[in-house]
């Protein structure tokens, strides 16, 4: 799989560890993998505007993805205030029903054109 992965970054694909933090995830494939992403499963970021233990977590895995250079996604920003708590704490990529909810191809073109203003 190691190979796999890095012959596909190397035609320039980019690798996301997803659902960090649950599962089957570890610190050992952070070494091994070669991720450019790491993405914060939604228990964790939902858990920041609760300010419970789960924050402490997600505030670890940041500061650990930070500190292995990996882009950090945070999954499941529902509102305005964890995708700003989020963004505060350093994760360049967030994704959820703030944002936008799952749509069609031909919705999502729509949805583009509309805001393609504000990208960029």
């Amino acid at each position: 799989m190691i190979e796999i992965l890095t012959r596909l970054r190397e035609m320039g694909s980019t690798v996301a560890i997803d659902d960090f933090g649950t599962g089957y995830s570890s610190l050992s494939y952070l070494e091994r993998l070669p991720a450019d992403r790491l993405k914060i499963d939604r228990s964790f970021v939902q858990s920041l505007e609760r300010d419970d233990h789960g924050s402490r977590i997600a505030r670890t895995i940041i500061a650990l993805g930070r500190e292995l250079g990996l882009t950090i996604v945070a999954e499941g920003v529902e509102n305005e205030t964890v995708g700003r708590l989020v963004t505060a704490l350093g994760c360049a990529e967030a994704q959820g029903y703030y944002y936008g909810r799952p749509m069609s191809e031909e919705q999502f073109l729509e949805w583009l054109q509309v805001h393609q203003k504000g990208i960029a």
